[in-house]
């Protein structure tokens, strides 16, 4: 098990290293595209460019401007936005709760939903509630995000404030320390959003997989040993049903923690790291669209690194590869 996680953790650091490189190279040697003017502004004279350059080390060849700003981003940790020389990484520091508030809590719901649904949905398979969830589920994935939030944003702040939600908070973010029922309230809604369409999808893969599963000649083994049904499900089907669903949760997980829940936080005003990122790109700031893509990469290899890990433990062959 330990050589299975070493191998893991240098397999990890390569993918990111790929990533920093790729990321750097897409940003700095895209046609078109001059920091340096970019920052100077469009009224800058050639030798306040020129300045620039010298000063922000853009006037190096592309190694040492990649080793530059890989140094100050994580060594020195003083990369500055070319747009208001503000630090980076206080920036994205500040996103990063949000974002792991948002994207956990609407992941309990995901899992819990798509458990039930597709767990109910599997067992009473043919019979009427089967096609329910499911339908439920096929529902809740075709409605877009910035859609179903935007009417959930209608009736909990506009229509119904007054009365049904005048408990709800005004949209935005409280940190859990400063108010935690301002922090729960303000995130519920974004939550539910964030969860609907993502557990009907889950649901549906459940539902499949405990199917196929329970088709399996150790299942119909274990029903011939005399095993209770409940058992047969929680102990047999269940948990060999939940190795294509953990590796879906950590996709998902993963990217939605590097940013992909930005819809959500856009239509709900969050100011978490999709937001960040939506802004900076609008910007073209290239040290904050550098350092929270980093950080996305970080947490779709470090989620996917645990899922591996999950793997190993769910089923032991996985081990020796």
């Amino acid at each position: 098990m330990i050589g299975y996680v070493v191998r893991r953790l240098f397999s990890a650091a390569g993918v990111l290293i790929a990533v920093s490189v790729l990321v750097f190279l897409i940003f700095f040697k895209t046609p078109g595209v001059d920091p340096a003017r970019q920052i100077a502004g469009k009224q800058a004279t050639p030798q306040v460019i020129a300045q620039i350059r010298a000063d922000f080390g853009l006037d190096k060849p592309l190694p040492a401007q990649y080793f530059e700003m890989m140094k100050r981003l994580v060594i020195d940790r003083d990369l500055v936005s070319y747009t208001d020389r503000g630090p980076v990484l206080s920036r994205v520091a500040k996103t990063i709760p949000v974002t792991l508030s948002l994207v956990g809590g609407a992941a309990v719901i995901w899992l819990l939903l798509a458990l039930g649904a597709g767990t109910l949905a599997a067992v009473f398979r043919g019979r009427a509630l089967d096609p329910l969830l499911m339908g439920l589920g096929l529902l809740g994935m075709s409605l877009p995000v910035y859609w179903l939030g935007g009417v959930i944003n209608l009736l909990t702040q506009g229509t119904l404030h007054h009365s049904v939600f005048s408990w709800l908070p005004e949209l935005g973010y409280t940190p859990i320390n400063v108010n935690p029922l301002k922090w729960f309230g303000q995130l519920l809604f974004p939550w539910i959003t964030l969860a609907i369409g993502t557990a009907g999808l889950y649901a549906r893969v459940l539902r499949s997989d405990l199917i196929d599963v329970d088709r399996s000649d150790f299942v119909l083994t274990a029903r011939a040993k005399g095993l209770s049904e409940s058992r047969v499900l929680l102990r047999h089907v269940l948990r060999n049903s939940l190795i294509p669903f953990v590796s879906l949760f950590g996709l998902d997980l993963g990217a939605m923690l590097g940013g992909a829940a930005v819809l959500t936080e856009q239509v709900f005003g969050l100011p978490g790291v999709g937001n960040l990122t939506f802004h900076s790109l609008s910007r073209f700031d290239l040290p904050v669209l550098m350092a929270v893509t980093l950080y996305g990469a970080f947490a779709v290899v470090l989620v996917n690194l645990l899922v591996d890990l999950g793997y190993a433990a769910l089923d032991p062959r996985i081990r020796v590869r």
